[in-house]
């Protein structure tokens, strides 16, 4: 299990990445959250295994609008009894 900090910079935001980002991390059984930040970019906390990650990861980047330019993504620790993935409010 591991838990991975990702900033998504690019045409992220008004193109239907959260929405899918939740589609996919719920429907795969990967835990936490998502959400539009101040500056155009997308944030994500996500938990699971390294493939359960991989493939939410490849099923948010075949949105027909979303064009990830760069991904930072940071290794933080693991949040115990976390349940479900969810979409934040922005900022």
């Amino acid at each position: 299990m591991v838990r991975k900090h990702f900033i998504f910079t690019g045409r992220v935001q008004g193109v239907g990445f959260r929405y899918r980002a939740n589609h996919a991390a719920n429907g795969i059984g990967v835990t936490g959250w998502v959400k539009n930040c101040y500056d155009g970019s997308v944030e994500m906390e996500a938990q699971g295994t390294e493939e359960q990650i991989n493939k939410v990861l490849v099923m948010i980047n075949k949105g027909e609008y979303v064009m990830i330019d760069r991904i930072k993504t940071t290794v933080i620790p693991v949040v115990e009894n976390e349940r479900g993935f969810h979409i934040r409010s922005s900022w």
